[in-house]
Formats: C-alpha cells, structure tokens, sequence
C-alpha cells in the first residue's frame, strides 16, 4: 500500500513530502523531480512568492545512490521566505510583537472555518497550513509516482484549456506527443496547446490584474499506457473514478471534477454517451469507437486514455478585498490581503498531475504488488499476458 502526507506551513521552514511503500529499485531521477517542482511555479499570473522560492528537492531518506531501496521516502522543500517569518511562527517561544495576526478573514478561504474549528482567535495559523504553498509537496511526492509509473511504460500529463472565459479552441489536437512537449518546455505562459487560445487566456488574466481581481480556469490531465482492472466495482470506495475525483477536489481552489464527457453526457442521449465495444482480431484486442467514459468503467480502467477535468475557482485572496466582519470588534471589514497570485490555473494542472499519478499508483500497487519494481514489473506482465490472452 502506497501511502503520502505532506507537511509544514507557508512560511515555515519548510514542507515535506513523506511517502511509504514505495518499492524499492526505482531509478530516481533527481533532475526530473526539480523540474517538476519548477513547472509548478511557473504560469502568467503568478505573484512574488514565486520570485523568492527555488523549491529545490533535498532527499532526506529513502533513496540511496540513485535508486529507491523500500524504506520510507522523505523530501525536503526549504522555505526561502521564512528569513522573514522566523520570529512570528517561531516553533519554542510565543510570537510577542513579531506576531502578524489576520483577523480579517477571506471570503472563500479557509481563514473563518478553520479558526472556528481549531478555536483560534485569528486566522494565521489556519491560512499556513491551508495555502496552496503546500502543493509544492505535492508535487515532489508526485513525481516520485510518475516515475514508478513510467517504469511500466504510463504517462501522466496535463494542458490548460480555459481559464476565465477564455476556453481551448475546440479543433485543437490533443495528443501524448504534444503534451510531452508542452510538459518539456522551459518558458511557460498559460500551458496551453493552443497558441492563441493561450493569448486570449493571457487577456483574461491581464484584465484580473488590472481590476484587482483574481481569474480561474479548467485544466485536464490525461493518462497514457494504463491497463484494464485498475480500481474496482465491488465497493464503494474502491472505485476508481471516485478515488481520482477525491484526489483532484483535494487541491486548494478546486471546485468540480469531470471525468470523461461527464457534464454534457448529463444532457445528451443514451445512445450517444456510451462507447460501442468492437474486436480487432490482428492486434487480438477489444476496441472502441470513441472515450466518453473517460478512460473508466464501472469504477475500474478500461485500457483507453484517462481524461478528467479539473475546475478552480478564482483564488480567494484580492487586492481590491470583499466584505468580511473583524474577528475582535465583530465590525465590518474589508478582507485581509497577503501577497498572493492572480492567476494559478497553469500550477493547478501541475499538481493534478501529481496527484492523479499518486492514485495510480496507489491502485497499480494494490492490484499488483511486489516489494520491489522487478517483482511489480514482473507481476504486472503476467497481467498483460493474461489479457492478450482473454
């Protein structure tokens, strides 16, 4: 069983990614997960914070002369920006007047719930752990999964295609070769395939900026090479899709998941959402005409194309604040502001990567096994095998 946390606050020291079950033998490509971790940051519309941090992978355990050798993994992220936050979130002693206090909390952020919940009379511990500052843990837990999965020959992969009004231009080709290549880039705008669908994003976000606004988005992640049976039907929460909708919905900002063609499928006709099953008796496989499923049945994989969406709200943080009530005076208030992003569509997709492969292989783990990648490798041949074979 694959497992993951992640910890640490904003402005803290730094954050960690621990993984365990992870079997061992898996080549550990140091540059990759770096790179990763770079994607993330990147994106039109990103504020300060990007310009302070270097988000630099420090393998503390669990990987040893390049490979994974089966003990827990812990990664290391240091926090560049907590020079300036030592003595407000010092770990021994009470902040005194270094403390920085919000007690104005934000619309659609986790500053009220969470100081309800906890009984904080401010909100500043609430926001350091709920800020999307933690992803970037994530993400190096991530790519530590894409790496497992890549060793069985599957690929997972992302593109933008709105943010705001601004929508992917529908004839736009959606293909593994073109996503690997957007991933590979080194000057990322808006991380879309489409260059001017990407400039009228680019207008979308210019216009936040102006306005003092803040603009979402949708972005898709698609995974290639995957088997049938990943996932199962026989208990709720063993469902695939279920699981993959969870770990997306997770990321701060999200609001809606779609899998497949699952929003228009609610409106189209029977006969039109179902993907006919044929045989292709040279390749000795099943086929379809077309994937509006998504890549899943049933709550299991079926050997197509993984495709989900996932939907971010605009972020909660503005310049040009919303009415919130002051936790002390109970009096009306403008909502606290930090230094925040206006547009983080373009990271969003990035840590749904990481999370999607994360669940995958969680699920390859659990239907395969195997202490380490040869017994996995080994185990999941057989598999293949025993589906030419059906």
């Amino acid at each position: 069983m694959l497992r993951f946390s992640t910890a640490g606050e904003s402005h803290g020291q730094a954050l960690l990614a621990l993984l365990a079950g992870f079997p061992a033998g898996v080549a550990v490509d140091l540059d990759f997960v770096a790179h990763e971790l770079w994607r993330r940051q990147q994106g039109f519309g990103r504020g300060g914070r990007m310009k302070i941090e270097h988000d630099t992978p420090d393998f503390i355990a669990g990987v040893r002369n390049g490979i994974s050798i089966g003990s827990p993994i812990a990664i290391q992220i240091a926090n560049h920006d907590w020079k300036n936050w030592s003595e407000t979130l010092a770990v021994a002693a009470p902040a005194g007047t270094a403390a920085r206090p919000v007690t104005r909390p934000r619309p659609g952020h986790a500053d009220l719930a969470g100081a309800l919940k906890y009984n904080f009379p401010e909100a500043r511990y609430v926001l350091e752990r709920a800020s999307a500052r933690e992803t970037a843990a994530r993400v190096a837990a991530g790519a530590m999964a894409k790496l497992l999965l890549g060793a069985l020959g599957i690929e997972v992969l992302s593109h933008v295609v709105a943010v705001g009004a601004a929508t992917l231009a529908a004839a736009t080709d959606v293909t593994q070769a073109r996503l690997r290549a957007l991933a590979a880039k080194t000057e990322i705008l808006l991380h879309c395939l489409d260059a001017d669908s990407e400039l009228a994003m680019k207008a979308e976000v210019d216009q936040a900026l102006r306005t003092g606004d803040t603009v979402g988005g949708v972005f898709e992640i698609r995974a290639f090479g995957l088997p049938p049976g990943l996932g199962s039907c026989a208990n709720w929460d063993d469902r695939l899709d279920g699981r993959l909708a969870q770990a997306i919905i997770s990321i701060q900002a999200v609001k809606a998941v779609e899998i497949g063609d699952g929003v228009g499928a609610a409106s189209s006709a029977g006969s039109n959402a179902q993907d006919p099953i044929g045989y292709d008796r040279d390749a000795h496989r099943f086929t379809r005409q077309g994937n509006h499923a998504g890549g899943l049945e049933g709550g299991m994989t079926n050997g197509q194309e993984l495709v989900l969406r996932g939907f971010l709200k605009p972020i909660s943080t503005l310049r040009r604040p919303l009415a919130s009530v002051n936790f002390e005076t109970r009096e009306p208030v403008k909502a606290a502001y930090e230094r925040s992003d206006v547009c983080v569509v373009p990271a969003a997709a990035v840590v749904g990567e990481a999370m999607v492969a994360l669940t995958l292989a969680q699920a390859l783990l659990e239907k395969f096994g195997g202490d380490s990648l040869h017994e996995l490798r080994r185990n999941y041949n057989h598999f293949l095998e025993q589906v030419r074979a059906f």
